[in-house]
């Protein structure tokens, strides 16, 4: 069947259904469901029981890309940077000279066993090279795993911040295979050239973004999240035209939205997070597509090897160079070391050589395609075990929440005050959102004139306004009381 203008609709939608129900009970048997969803496309391609033939490497990678942005800045917004500031250096190292010395042990290993070149080999390696967002994220939070001192942050800002790194590699790579007589340290000018531009265009944009959705007055809640998905692309896009890492700057630009006070923030985080959910089963089903399954077969055996070495060698030898710096136990390294998952973003890579139309982009491809899949198989499906064995997980009685689960839920605080706003009080006519409120504390409800308003960020606040306050620690109350200048700091009930 050919994927046409008429019935693409039908299939697509047919597919995501297939794939949410499926998903629903997935997990009942121990498999994630990017596994999962990347079967239901194979199964649905030319090769599978649906016949719908799809060979557009070019239209994979556009989605793959449209994808990321989403996945990579849903997981920016859920970031907590109280709890990423701790391991910062932890994860910077593990996100770059880690994802290096991976591309570099696994790219030695593959051109030792095979008869690729030395480019040839060290590209593949670097598609390869970093741990996926997409599923270190829809892994970790959908089985709510819950780890001991700063492991799960770490692992988190790894997965978040190492795709532009395993992106600069590939291209410099890629550019090497196509021209060797290319000078070695073009490579490093563009690693600085596209993580710096990278860096500092994230910060900025965050900042103009924040401004943009707090200061514009839009009549609807439901254009706040659409006017992120501009500022989203508008700053991918930007970054990119000036040779930045587009990646990396959305992926900082959502950090730090993620930690501001901004007008409908809760609107603004689900939205996010259907969609991230919603670009992982687009992009897995797509990647499931692409591939023809009686192609992978002749390199079952060398993507065997490959894979192995990556999980068991390449992986862990990366991850402990990386950490010498740092005090941290060898269990928590070796679980580390475990969650290196593969994903959707090594397979996104292996486009890039596809499109390139180097010798062998087919034979890379599809081994990436089985290292991706062997990793999501055998490191996806053992991760709870893998932390009872290194004793790095809690038990299910003392699971943290996690600032989703902070943010979203609106259970009741333990504590709550009603606060007046007096005569000529300096918060007058301020918006909720330039308060700057404590983050475990919330204005639940405003009496007005008699009448109960639920606020949001852009509620302005009047003379004579009762706040209703709720919050969990009685610091907060007292942060809340000096906030709106109140003298009379009262007691907590």
């Amino acid at each position: 069947m050919n994927v046409t203008i008429e019935n693409i609709i039908l299939i697509g939608s047919i597919l995501l259904f297939i794939s949410i129900i499926a998903g629903k009970t997935s997990y009942r048997f121990g498999i994630p469901t990017l596994l999962l969803f990347l079967t239901i496309g194979m199964l649905a391609g030319s090769d599978g029981i649906g016949g719908i033939y799809f060979d557009n490497p070019q239209v994979a990678q556009f989605i793959g890309i449209v994808s990321l942005n989403f996945i990579l800045f849903s997981g920016g917004l859920d970031t907590s940077w109280p709890a990423v500031k701790p391991v910062l250096k932890e994860g910077l190292a593990l996100s770059t000279l880690g994802v290096l010395l991976t591309a570099l042990g696994l790219g030695f290993f593959v051109y030792w066993i095979t008869d690729f070149t030395i480019f040839e080999s060290l590209l593949l390696g670097s598609i390869v090279s970093s741990t996926d967002a997409a599923a270190v994220f829809s892994i970790l939070r959908g089985k709510n795993l819950a780890l001991k001192k700063n492991l799960r942050p770490t692992l988190e800002l790894e997965s978040g911040s190492n795709d532009p790194m395993a992106y600069v590699l590939t291209i410099a790579f890629l550019s090497l295979v196509q021209i060797p007589e290319k000078s070695v340290w073009s490579i490093v000018w563009l690693f600085l050239q596209q993580m710096t531009l990278g860096a500092v265009a994230g910060f900025l944009f965050g900042k103009i973004s924040k401004f943009v959705i707090n200061r514009i007055k839009l009549d609807f809640e439901g254009l706040y999240p659409v006017l992120t998905i501009a500022l989203m692309f508008i700053t991918f896009s930007a970054t990119d035209s000036v040779g930045g890492n587009g990646f990396l700057a959305i992926y900082i630009c959502s950090v730090y939205l993620g930690n501001q006070n901004l007008i409908h923030k809760k609107t603004i985080m689900r939205m996010f997070d259907g969609m991230a959910w919603l670009m992982q089963i687009v992009l897995f089903l797509t990647l499931g597509l692409l591939v023809f399954p009686t192609q992978i077969v002749p390199f079952i055996g060398i993507g065997l090897l490959i894979s192995l070495f990556l999980i068991l060698v390449a992986r862990p030898l990366a991850v402990f160079i990386s950490l010498i710096p740092f005090k941290m136990r060898n269990r928590r390294r070796w679980y580390i070391s475990w969650v290196g998952l593969r994903g959707a973003v090594p397979i996104v890579f292996a486009t890039y050589p596809l499109l390139a139309g180097i010798d062998k982009a087919n034979i890379i491809f599809n081994i990436v395609f089985f290292v991706s899949i062997s990793s999501v198989l055998i490191q996806g499906t053992t991760l709870s075990i893998v932390a009872k064995w290194l004793h790095v997980g809690l038990p299910e009685k003392v699971k943290p929440p996690s600032p989703t689960d902070e943010l979203l839920t609106e259970h009741p605080k333990t504590l709550m005050n009603e606060i007046i706003i007096g005569k000529g009080s300096p918060v007058i006519g301020k918006k909720i959102v330039d308060l700057d409120f404590p983050k475990n504390a919330i204005i639940a409800m405003i009496e007005r004139d008699q009448v109960y308003l639920t606020p949001n960020g852009s509620t302005a606040l009047e003379e004579n306004d009762k706040l209703i306050v709720l919050s969990d620690k009685p610091a907060a109350i007292n942060d809340v009381y000096s906030i709106l200048r109140k003298d009379e700091i009262p007691s907590i009930s």
